[in-house]
């Protein structure tokens, strides 16, 4: 893939952002999601790229766009397979929470697990740790590993954990440890990721969260140097059912990063709408909105944060859709 590629990707998952920032706080999720649906699909019809979407808003019966198996951009070369996920977060918009993201991972044919839309239980780190963790060792065993490996006590770790009832008897084990905890809410794929980064406050994100989103998380992990596991978490034959279909011959497999994602050629763009652990929030402005958007790219390990300035006025439409009550 063509570096040039870069910014292209920045540009959609800032339309999303913009698109559904108008909603937060507004306290209607779904409104919030199909603004930034529809703002990241109409960007994505200006890229020149060949895409077919492998994980995104669900089957074609169950989605009007950004469904799995639909083709994105001009048609032209290169071929790629896209993970994306508008909205990260619609409660915490609706309720106007902060850690929601627009984002999007993108790398050559076949380069990404098809994940089934159904629970996956994971282990992120960031780089320091990588190849200290394992998802099936004891949580003391893995706190005391990340501790070493970071230069901390374990009392110094702080762990993201979804807030939910599965998850008691995980929170009551890293607190025996004497780690901190972060509870939250919803939306794991910005925790994950800020476990790559000093200074982020997020040391590991441990726990059931969704399989497709474990992706996504995994594609920005591995373009710095991070790691991730994951096991698939059915919970009944269905969900077996429709691993079946996208291929998982092995449910319980313990899933490696090189499981998730197969290849270094890849594209990841996050962008902030409401505050969050690594990214800054849409705020808007007369005429305009100001975006934060975290682009990396794995071939090169290139990371870059992008504070982009938005003027409405010379924006085209279908890159700030819903952005301004104007248009």
């Amino acid at each position: 893939m063509e570096r040039e590629l870069t910014m292209e990707f920045a540009r959609i998952t800032e339309a999303a952002a913009l698109a559904s920032a108008r909603w937060v706080g507004m306290g209607n999720k779904i409104a919030a999601d199909n603004a930034a649906v529809e703002a990241m699909r109409a960007v994505f019809d200006t890229v020149h790229m060949n895409g077919t979407v492998v994980i995104g808003e669900g089957e074609m019966d169950e989605a009007p766009m950004l469904y799995i198996g639909e083709k994105l951009g001009s048609g032209d070369k290169p071929v790629l397979d896209v993970a994306v996920d508008p909205l990260e977060g619609t409660n915490l918009v609706a309720k106007g929470m902060p850690g929601a993201i627009a984002v999007l991972a993108v790398t050559e044919r076949y380069g990404l697990l098809h994940a089934p839309d159904m629970y996956m239980n994971k282990i992120a780190v960031g780089p320091q740790a990588a190849g200290r963790i394992h998802l099936d060792a004891p949580v003391d065993e893995n706190l005391k590993n990340i501790a070493q490996a970071l230069g901390k006590r374990v009392e110094d770790l702080t762990v993201v954990i979804l807030d939910r009832p599965r998850h008691n008897e995980l929170i009551k084990q890293v607190r025996a440890c004497g780690a901190r905890i972060r509870l939250i809410t919803d939306g794991d794929v910005a925790p994950a990721i800020a476990c790559a980064f000093e200074g982020s406050g997020v040391d590991v994100m441990m726990g059931i969260g969704g399989a497709p989103e474990g992706v996504l998380a995994a594609a920005a992990l591995r373009c710095v140097g991070g790691e991730m596991q994951g096991r698939l978490w059915p919970e009944d034959d269905e969900d077996i059912e429709r691993a079946k279909k996208l291929g998982v011959t092995d449910i319980n497999k313990l899933l490696t990063l090189d499981d998730l994602v197969k290849t270094d050629d890849i594209f990841f763009s996050a962008t902030g709408i409401t505050e969050g652990p690594l990214l800054k929030g849409v705020t808007f402005n007369r005429g305009g909105a100001v975006t934060h958007t975290l682009v990396m790219r794995g071939k090169t390990g290139t990371v870059r944060f992008i504070e982009a300035r938005h003027c409405f006025a010379k924006k085209p439409k279908y890159a700030i859709k819903g952005a301004c009550e104007e248009l």
